[in-house]
């Protein structure tokens, strides 16, 4: 964890940050004078901070049997994202790859694959339709687990944050009447993907999420090569397990549900650049139902600004979600400042978050990917 106070005295940091602030906790130091010199900031966000301290069991609260060691105990240098993938045999594999710090160094071509296999038993993955028709609301992991059939000692919850933070935002959009009934196809503009380049099998769970409906996904990002601009990725079906005689493996049993005569896909189009700069070319073929900027980071890129001016203007509704409840409380400011509007969806916590911590976060705050959400 870095110094809160790097940068705010020309001096440099004098070794580990071992001081945390007395009344939030949120925030630690490496010296005295750091702290000092950085009370001028920290006094704005500390009473803040404490508040959201006093959460922070809450943040950590999930039902796998896993909880503890994906949670404190990587949070406290006891586990590390490393060692808890290394102990269920997927570390550096398949879709796994970009899950530790030791995928950052795997080629960039690794992007350009569609990598299909979790890896795991047949037991412990959705590699096929679900059993049973979808609830009619899913409000947390164990909902998903117990539909799908999964034990809780799967750890595929981390790689399925992506599509089940998808489906939370267009529950929390549609209750609130921001986004008009659909039945027959779902366009969503999913802004910024980075990690997700190497997961993208995983968004084959919205044919489940989503039966019976054609989803089409636009994802528009700088992360995404110049050369996979206009790349198209057709889902007909589910990552696949490692079982070699599981009818996952059968494209005629693994195709995709049908419900009434309709079957479900899900068509992705990726985008390099900038939504705000693409955006004209995007909406002639996919004017969407929802815009949706995963983990955005608002306050910390000035790129967002045109954005979100774009977004006023065009008012589709968005959902952003972000690492921490600081980063959207941040957010939320920019947002106010540019649009002059409040919030149409409050600040919340994400049911669908990552089930593991961050490591060597920002503050001492638990994060977690897709951690809290908040719409304009």
């Amino acid at each position: 964890m870095e110094c809160a106070g790097k940068g705010s005295r020309r001096t440099q940091c004098s070794g580990p940050t071992t001081r945390r602030c007395g009344r939030c906790g949120a925030v630690a130091y490496c010296s005295i004078s750091h702290q000092v010199s950085h009370w001028t900031v920290h006094k704005e966000e500390c009473e803040r901070l404490e508040q959201q301290m006093k959460c922070a069991d809450v943040l950590n609260e999930f039902p796998f049997a896993f909880s503890q060691e994906a949670t404190v105990q990587v949070c406290e240098k006891q586990e590390t994202r490393c060692s808890f993938l290394k102990k269920r045999g997927i570390h550096q594999v398949g879709l796994w790859m970009h899950e530790c710090s030791c995928g950052a160094a795997v080629d960039s071509l690794y992007h350009s694959r569609l990598v299909e296999s979790w890896n795991l038993l047949r037991i412990l993955c959705p590699c096929k339709g679900p059993s049973s028709p979808i609830p009619k609301h899913l409000c947390s992991w164990k909902d998903y687990y117990d539909w799908r059939c999964i034990p809780l000692y799967s750890p595929v919850a981390l790689l399925l944050h992506w599509p089940l933070t998808v489906y939370h935002a267009i529950q929390l959009a549609a209750a609130r009447n921001l986004i008009p009934e659909f039945s027959n196809e779902l366009r969503i503009h999913y802004l910024g993907p980075d990690k997700e380049l190497s997961q993208l099998a995983v968004f084959g769970e919205l044919i489940a999420l989503f039966q019976g409906v054609q989803v089409h996904v636009e994802l528009v990002g700088p992360a995404i090569p110049q050369y996979r601009d206009g790349e198209k990725i057709d889902l007909y079906n589910y990552a696949h397990c490692i079982e070699t005689d599981c009818i996952c493996k059968s494209s005629s049993e693994n195709l995709s549900l049908h419900v009434s005569g309709k079957s479900s896909e899900v068509r992705l189009r990726l985008h390099s650049g900038y939504y705000h700069d693409r955006y004209r070319d995007i909406a002639k073929d996919s004017l969407p139902h929802l815009i949706i900027a995963p983990n955005a980071g608002i306050a910390a890129f000035m790129s967002w600004l045109p954005t979100i001016e774009l977004i006023k203007t065009i008012n589709i509704p968005a959902v952003f979600s972000d690492y921490c409840e600081e980063a959207c409380h941040l957010a939320a400011c920019c947002i106010s400042s540019v649009t002059s509007c409040p919030l149409t969806i409050p600040i919340q916590l994400n049911p669908f978050r990552q089930p593991m911590v961050v490591e060597d976060s920002a503050l001492v705050l638990p994060c977690y990917s897709n951690c809290f959400l908040f719409g304009m």
